[in-house]
């Protein structure tokens, strides 16, 4: 019986890529009048709020989620398929080095896998350019070529799950795997995995990560910090 292949998972917003997807992806959007301005003003209000530490992270993309369900309602498929396109090639380099580097020198042995609470359109483009061989983001609904402003019936916001989901439809080990992820909810797949890693994790991951003894990494600047 052929030995099957470990599986490499990693999260995207914040560890591989310098910032998140659906903020990005969220801001084109209003920018080329798909999205209307206001969402502007509103995400603002909210990023200013976590960046002077009076508000958090979670809240302010809690706040970009709710106004993408509202926004994308009507939506043509198509476009909207167009902007995922831009926006990868806009921002496909604004990746950490660590990860980067991580991920190629997993990919002689290991399959790689992405999982994110991104919308499936960006993370499948961000698949396609850095050659992931899974990826799993949140699906919209669609009818007629538009989109319904509902999330896909059946859809599941639970990492470990869509982790172990994935392992068995692709017929992949967690026997030699590893997981990469910044924040408490990657903490649900980095229990699974053999070699977990929080890179640059949040507070609530940090503690996780040291009563759990994972490897933490830290990358500021051009400077890796192994803790």
């Amino acid at each position: 019986m052929a030995r099957k292949k470990p599986i490499a998972v990693f999260d995207i917003d914040g560890t591989i890529f310098r910032s998140s997807l659906l903020i990005e992806f969220n801001a084109l959007l209003v920018q080329k009048g798909i999205f209307p301005a206001s969402a502007t003003r509103t995400v603002e209000a909210v990023r200013q709020a976590w960046i002077n530490r009076q508000g958090s992270y979670q809240a302010y993309i809690d706040t970009i989620v709710r106004l993408y369900l509202r926004d994308i309602k009507g939506t043509s498929v198509r476009r909207l398929r167009q902007i995922t396109q831009q926006v990868i090639q806009e921002q496909k380099h604004k990746v950490y080095v660590f990860t980067r580097d991580l991920i190629r020198k997993l990919r002689k042995s290991h399959q790689l896998a992405i999982i994110s609470f991104s919308p499936s359109e960006v993370v499948e483009e961000f698949r396609r350019e850095y050659r992931f061989g899974i990826a799993q983001g949140i699906a919209y609904e669609h009818k007629k070529g538009k989109y319904t402003g509902r999330v896909m019936p059946g859809t599941v916001f639970d990492k470990k799950a869509i982790l172990l989901e994935l392992v068995e439809r692709h017929g992949l080990s967690l026997k030699g795997s590893t997981g990469v992820g910044d924040t408490e909810t990657d903490a649900d797949f980095l229990h699974l995995v053999e070699n977990p890693i929080a890179f640059n994790p949040n507070q609530k991951l940090y503690r996780i990560a040291r009563r759990e003894k994972w490897p933490i990494v830290v990358e500021r600047k051009d400077v890796m910090y192994h803790l």
